[in-house]
């Protein structure tokens, strides 16, 4: 029978020397991991708002003119009565929502357009993530 020499497994010394070396990596890496989900919110908005506003371009093409307000971005998915021109396949495959969870918002005066998501708290206004962003102010 084979006896096992004192050196076997970890010691105390070296598995508190191993957490500690993890414990420092996720300090130091954890803020910029957890820092970088607004922003990639944001960047995800405005690709939302283009392509939005490219299907309401389209909706345009085919049916001569933009939906109302009211009709809104659920136009693009469920054709108004007025529209017969709406391509059988939709616009868009549903109404989508911002990265914060709620409806974007449209407004037509019949000429130009307008997509708006409220940011990060859902009100008008606001600075940081918390800014509005809309479809004549995308950088």
């Amino acid at each position: 029978m084979r006896r096992l020499s004192m050196q076997a497994g970890f010691t105390l010394i070296e598995i508190m020397v191993v957490v500690f070396i993890l414990g420092l990596l996720v300090t130091l890496v954890a803020p910029k991991i957890i820092g970088r989900t607004d922003e990639a919110r944001v960047v995800k908005a405005k690709a939302d708002i283009r392509a939005i506003e490219e299907a309401m371009h389209m909706f345009k093409l085919d049916n001569g003119f933009y939906p109302s307000t009211a009709e809104g971005i659920a136009a693009l998915v469920t054709p108004p009565p007025r529209a017969h021109g709406f391509s059988p396949d939709g616009y868009l495959p549903k109404v989508p929502t911002d990265p914060w969870g709620q409806e974007y918002a449209y407004f037509s005066d019949g000429r130009d357009i307008v997509i708006k998501s409220y940011g990060a708290d859902g009100v008008d206004g606001g600075e940081g993530y918390n800014a509005d962003l809309d479809s004549q102010h995308l950088d």
